[in-house]
């Protein structure tokens, strides 16, 4: 059995993973989902500086609180940039990534580099969509009761991940086993960055026929995957 830690991106927490997560554990996985400072129920702790190298150290930290070796990580949409720096800096404790419809930066990018048509408003220390817009165009190709509780729950991303480039001292230069999973419906991050990932880390290449949550909206296609090389 394998571990996995599966990181979100903007406007999530660890819940997004939760139909994922109990597939997992149903298989004998041990499953870590945690929430970002300044996410989710963590949105108290916002405040100047959080950027993705301090929520990155949050994972090198769980990694070794938890004492955790042969780990799967998992990131989805800008978790992928959690997920490279994280990473780095735990290469010893890695097995294998994952890039789940991710942004996968190179040093010294930022999300607008990628991202060209963003809708993240920004609001003081946070940034990210309208409730209607999340509802409309985000989590528009969710069934009804699933969009519903995915609203419920979103919440604005920690501003200093779009302000600030990606630090990554070795990351590229070195080999991963990695898959990289495109999200055909889904207008961003986009084919194109994604098969740059995909490519620069010579992964397995999967694609699935949904929009930017498949973790929501094809639980058991996407836990299939994950397990697929465990």
């Amino acid at each position: 059995m394998s571990t996995y830690v599966l990181i979100h991106g903007s406007y999530q927490g660890g819940w997004i993973w939760q139909p994922v997560a109990s597939r997992l554990r149903a298989g004998g996985h041990t499953v870590y989902a945690p929430t970002l400072d300044g996410c989710a129920e963590r949105k108290h702790s916002l405040r100047p500086g959080i950027t993705t190298e301090t929520q990155a150290s949050e994972i090198t930290d769980l990694l070794f609180y938890e004492d955790l070796h042969d780990v799967v990580m998992v990131g989805t949409s800008s978790g992928g940039m959690v997920v490279t720096r994280a990473a780095e800096a735990q290469r010893d404790r890695i097995s294998r990534l994952v890039f789940v419809d991710a942004l996968a930066l190179l040093d010294g990018e930022r999300i607008r580099d990628i991202v060209q048509r963003s809708t993240a408003v920004p609001s003081g220390l946070a940034a990210g969509p309208t409730r209607e817009d999340a509802e409309t165009r985000l989590f528009a190709d969710l069934e009804p009761r699933t969009r519903a509780w995915a609203l419920d729950r979103y919440t604005l991303h920690p501003i200093g991940i779009y302000e600030n480039p990606v630090r990554l001292d070795n990351f590229w230069n070195q080999q991963w086993p990695a898959t990289v999973i495109w999200c055909r419906r889904a207008a961003n991050p986009g084919e194109a960055h994604q098969r740059r990932t995909a490519e620069k880390l010579n992964a397995r290449w999967h694609e699935l026929d949904t929009g930017h949550y498949p973790m929501l909206s094809v639980p058991d296609e996407l836990t299939a995957l994950l397990t697929a090389q465990a």
